[in-house]
């Protein structure tokens, strides 16, 4: 037992200092786990695959942006000039597609990236092209839907905070976006209710009152960003993506970068799926030097 204990402490170091997630625990030591540790070895074995045999799939917010922040430019440039000659590269955001262009610089995105994922892969672009997506709407119906943003707008008519703008539901077509706060405020008011929200749990305790009142109805919620939470059918979370990326392609591995892993964030589900191996990074300073110590960039 002595033994055991020690190895797992060791894992968990190794975890830590490279901010990947367990993904195969070695069976040896546990069998309840089917995941395991990346070390550095394994880092520096990556350049052994081919560009179509690693897949490289990036959050947008606090992954490579500030939150609803432009990429920054020399980022951007080793993203495209390093980064994507050596490996399948892809956008998994939980925003829908035209606040990718705002913060990614236009529809160039749809050229560079391979695989471009808005609204948590609801809608799928390949080198460009939609090729799919499906709908809110069509899933839970009108009478359900209007049930739920009643009740929304009802709760928030009751909510004190210290300040509302607008646009308090935002429906897209995957998703529903809720924001106490409202999108509509200024980069100033976000960061002041992201502060707030993190003493108060805002955000949190209207999603453990929405899933009281809706315990019938098979929704997932989400927080994500600064403001506001996300609300879809169950499964519709970021893992949707792979079922289109997974498909007909010859990925050895898919790499998920993102910074909202832990559970209740919107990277949660993708980071922890068996069919990716996470980074869970806090910048994107943090993404550029994990993606140099992956792909062995000097």
């Amino acid at each position: 037992m002595m033994k055991r204990s020690v190895v797992h402490t060791r894992m968990n170091l190794i975890r830590l200092r490279s901010g990947y997630k367990i993904r195969f625990v070695a069976t040896a030591f546990c069998a309840t786990t089917s995941k395991a540790v990346h070390t550095s070895n394994t880092c520096r074995r990556k350049m052994d695959l081919k560009r179509d045999e690693i897949l490289l799939l990036f959050d947008v917010d606090g992954t490579l942006t500030r939150p609803r922040v432009k990429i920054d430019d020399d980022f951007k440039e080793f993203l495209y000039k390093k980064v994507q000659p050596r490996a399948t590269i892809g956008l998994v955001g939980g925003s829908d597609l035209e606040k990718m262009f705002e913060q990614l610089s236009g529809r160039e995105i749809m050229e560079k990236f391979d695989y471009v994922y808005p609204e948590n892969g609801l809608i799928q672009y390949e080198k460009g092209v939609e090729v799919g997506r499906v709908s809110v709407a069509q899933h839970l119906g009108e009478d359900v839907l209007k049930r739920f943003i009643n009740f929304v707008l009802k709760y928030f008519s009751e909510l004190d905070i210290p300040i509302k703008r607008g646009t308090f539901v935002e429906f897209r077509t995957g998703m529903l976006n809720v924001s106490p706060i409202g999108r509509n405020c200024s980069a100033k008011e976000r960061q002041e209710f992201f502060e707030y929200d993190n003493k108060y749990q805002i955000r949190q305790q209207m999603i453990n009152v929405l899933k009281k009142e809706f315990s019938d109805i098979d929704l997932t919620y989400s927080i994500g960003g600064q403001i506001s939470f996300d609300v879809f059918p169950n499964g519709w979370d970021k893992t949707y993506c792979l079922r289109h990326a997974t498909k007909g392609t010859n990925f050895k591995e898919i790499h998920f970068f993102g910074d909202k892993t832990d559970p209740g964030g919107n990277d949660h589900e993708i980071f922890a799926d068996p069919r990716t191996i996470g980074h869970k990074v806090t910048s994107p300073e943090d993404t550029k030097r994990q993606l140099m110590e992956l792909l062995k960039i000097e």
